[in-house]
């Protein structure tokens, strides 16, 4: 599973008007609702570092094996272990590419699954199961929202056009899963909706 680029966390990137962002909406809401693609996979080996890959492997326990989501912990737990509602996050590939100004900077968003895929609240509702390769992922309740990371990368605007109220309704800024089934996943896999009442294999009744 090799690495075919490694990106600096604070490489500099243009910063959009809020008009060429608004002008891309469109563009994002014609994502696939359904069977859309994997478009990049993104390590997380150290904070400051990016590994672009052709595949990885998702597992139950680690997350995405080599990120540091296990390692690196969360504020947002008592005792600052790692959110297990925040294995993995996901973000809209045709966002990514819009607030990075082309595809080379995409990788700097910090998410680690880029889809073209529909990720609103209105497709995806908390509790949904998503198939992306051989793993399954089930959509957290834990919002994924704009940091000070973000701002700096794709500056202001970028971070109120996702935080705005049809942002967080789009998820524009993406979503958090926890992992359900282990698999590899790869670019260019599909990610499709699971029905809740299916039978996953190698999983625990649903």
């Amino acid at each position: 599973m090799a690495s075919t680029a490694r990106v600096g966390e604070n490489q500099g990137v243009g910063h959009l008007s809020r008009d060429r962002l608004e002008a891309g909406l469109d563009t994002i809401r014609a994502s696939p609702k359904d069977g859309g693609r994997i478009v990049l996979i993104v390590r997380r080996p150290a904070i400051g570092e990016r590994d672009v890959l052709a595949e990885a492997v998702i597992d139950q326990v680690t997350g995405l094996e080599g990120d540091n989501w296990l390692t690196r912990g969360s504020s947002s737990t008592r005792d600052g272990s790692a959110h297990p509602d925040k294995q993995v996050t996901l973000i809209n590939a045709r966002l990514a590419e819009l607030v990075a100004d082309g595809k080379d900077r995409m990788a700097l968003a910090g998410d680690q699954l880029f889809v073209d895929l529909d990720l609103s609240l209105g497709n995806l509702p908390p509790g949904s199961l998503l198939s992306v390769g051989q793993a399954v992922l089930r959509v957290s309740e834990a919002p994924h929202t704009g940091c000070a990371k973000f701002l700096n990368r794709f500056g202001t605007e970028a971070l109120r056009f996702v935080g705005s109220r049809e942002g967080r309704q789009l998820r524009l800024r993406g979503m958090n899963a926890s992992v359900l089934v282990s698999g590899m996943v790869r670019v260019g896999d599909l990610a499709t909706k699971t029905p809740a009442a299916a039978r996953i294999p190698g999983s625990a009744e649903i």
